[in-house]
């Protein structure tokens, strides 16, 4: 059953959800695909976004070709499917994506390519007592889950067991690596706990484009805002703005963060609302990524080097101390 609850959460949102279709399939009817592979040729795999295509890619090493369909700096919220997303999806043999509703809008899409091959979420592994379910999202879980390293390193299991499953002769290799990988993230996490915990108590609030970092806060004890809602879609009322206003001005936060797949005008609106009050609020020195990895090819554009910046900017950010080049001493200039 749990093979198939991912699914069944995608049947939901396109039912439900935005741009809905005419697809009326139950979960039981979308049998999860099954088969092997060649194990001479590399693995076609796509993966919706850069958080989950760079796990498949260290977990998956030489054994995998990963196409990515959401790059650098596209929010997946808003995404969707192009024909050629769609071609790449059909000549692959397989398919990983997020899930918990991330990617709404190419959940037909994803729905009728699990009828001819293996469509897995990541993130089915995590218990749903670890998940967030925010109040203005009533009824969905947060689907950041990313933000928490410790939280999203239980999807690299997962992306160690569909690859064995379909390529057996390779299931040691893939677990080994799974392995090392799992280590490397705890050692991740445990950075962003050292380097959090030296801003000052009170200067611990992130100000930030949308909710994308709630789990970030929950895992290294940051009080988090967020200017728009958990989707993107949603904007920001004058309200909202004003109130935000009155909280930078109270409590004296003195740095707010844009991200790099979110506009920024909803920030620029709060440093411009708290300046006419009197109170000189600073826009963080660097962007955060929250739906979006940095650029390919850079350090940034893996899923620790995300994290790390992320880490790092912040806690500099808000009077804390971390390495300026991060914690594997990598972060770009």
């Amino acid at each position: 059953m749990k093979r198939f609850l991912s699914l069944a959460l995608l049947l939901f949102a396109a039912t439900f959800g935005c741009d809905s279709s005419s697809d009326t399939s139950s979960p039981t009817d979308v049998n999860r695909a099954t088969k092997t592979v060649d194990p001479d040729s590399p693995i076609a795999v796509t993966a919706t976004v850069g958080m989950v295509a760079d796990l498949v890619r260290t977990v998956g090493g030489d054994r995998v070709n990963v196409s990515q369909i959401c790059g650098s700096g596209v929010d997946p919220h808003l995404y969707k499917a192009t024909r050629d997303d769609v071609v790449t999806m059909m000549e692959a043999d397989m398919i990983f994506y997020s899930g918990l509703m991330l990617e709404g809008k190419m959940t037909d899409t994803l729905i009728k390519m699990a009828r001819e091959k293996p469509v897995v979420a990541v993130t089915e592994a995590i218990d749903q007592t670890a998940l967030l379910e925010p109040d203005d999202f009533a009824g969905h879980y947060d689907p950041h889950v990313w933000m928490d390293v410790s939280a999203w390193a239980k999807c690299v299991t997962v992306i160690a067991d569909e690859l064995s499953a379909i390529d057996p002769p390779s299931a040691a290799a893939y677990r080994e690596r799974a392995e090392k990988l799992r280590e490397q993230l705890a050692e991740l996490d445990a950075y962003g706990k050292r380097v959090i915990a030296t801003i000052p108590k009170d200067s611990r609030i992130l100000v930030t484009s949308h909710d994308a970092f709630n789990y970030f806060g929950r895992a290294y004890d940051l009080e988090v805002i967020g200017v728009q809602g958990i989707s993107t879609e949603s904007e920001a009322g004058l309200q909202q703005i004003n109130e935000l206003v009155d909280l930078l001005v109270n409590k004296k936060v003195k740095s707010v963060f844009v991200e790099s797949s979110v506009p920024r005008k909803s920030i620029d609106s709060l440093v411009e609302g708290a300046q006419s009050r009197g109170h000189e609020v600073s826009v963080g020195e660097k962007e955060l990524f929250s739906d979006a990895m940095g650029a390919t090819g850079t350090y940034e554009g893996t899923y620790i080097g995300m994290l790390d910046h992320n880490m790092t900017v912040v806690a500099r950010g808000l009077g804390g101390e971390a390495p300026e080049k991060g914690f594997q001493g990598k972060l770009s200039p």
